[in-house]
């Protein structure tokens, strides 16, 4: 009798897991496209980590739920028992996801702010809360459906600049200030007057010159049509490369330009 209940017995947990975790995988694939779709869009899902965050919170996730399961489930429990068990694991992961995803949307990127002579990738929680209710009119401080272009206003006068740039040696940087925001396209002439010739960027790294044409060709541009600046990401630098007219973003790439 016990041999006979035995394969029994663990078929219905495995089943049971399993079917949890195709639930799991599925919910995972709704959140990616939450993620990646709307807070995360190439290039910022690589410059910013947020694939990676991503990947680690939702693994743990849907690998946790099912073998919880695995482990509880019982058919030889009283089925109200079996069903409390279930809602506990259900409401266990639900938490675990959520949590997740709160935490993959407090450091999700909100701007790319242009910075004097780079641009700068700017995150929810980078943005100083106390300077929120001086966002200009026109421009969403912390937009949730993904990363907009933005540049920074002249300084009013020389008392502003000077607090500026104490505040930014102390590591408050200028682009994630809101008080010093402006719509990107205030910020074109200034753009186009910092912007260098990509075939520059081609001699000073020789190594990288077909990277370089590759990333273009993909979004039919070359070196002779368009400009670059560098982008301070998190943990290194990138390079932005701009159409010479209007100062459109077209191409990004993971090179040091300094």
């Amino acid at each position: 009798m016990i041999f006979s209940k035995a394969p029994n017995f663990w078929r219905d947990r495995l089943v049971a897991s399993s079917v949890h975790f195709g639930m799991s995988l599925g919910i995972a694939a709704l959140a990616g496209l939450l993620v990646f779709g709307l807070w995360y869009p190439y290039p910022y899902r690589e410059i910013s980590g947020g694939r990676e965050l991503f990947l680690l919170l939702v693994t743990v996730d849907v690998i946790l739920g099912p073998l919880i399961t695995l482990a509880v489930f019982n058919r030889t429990k009283p089925a109200a028992e079996l069903w409390r068990d279930l809602f506990f694991v259900g409401v266990v992961q639900s938490a675990a996801l959520t949590y997740g995803l709160w935490t993959v949307m407090v450091a999700r990127p909100v701007h790319m702010v242009f910075e004097i002579n780079r641009f700068r990738v700017v995150h929810a929680v980078d943005v100083p809360l106390q300077l929120l209710p001086r966002t200009p009119s026109g421009v969403i401080a912390l937009p949730l459906t993904g990363p907009t272009m933005l540049g920074l206003r002249p300084f009013r006068d020389d008392s502003e600049r000077m607090e500026a740039t104490v505040a930014a040696v102390n590591g408050l940087h200028l682009g994630v200030r809101p008080d010093l925001w402006q719509p990107y396209s205030n910020s074109v002439v200034d753009v186009l007057t910092e912007a260098m010739p990509t075939t520059r960027l081609k001699q000073r790294f020789t190594g990288q010159s077909a990277e370089i044409d590759r990333v273009l060709s993909a979004v039919g541009r070359s070196a002779n049509n368009t400009v670059y600046l560098p982008l301070v990401a998190p943990k290194f630098f990138w390079t932005v490369f701009l159409d010479p007219v209007t100062a459109e973003v077209v191409a990004t790439m993971p090179l040091d330009p300094f």
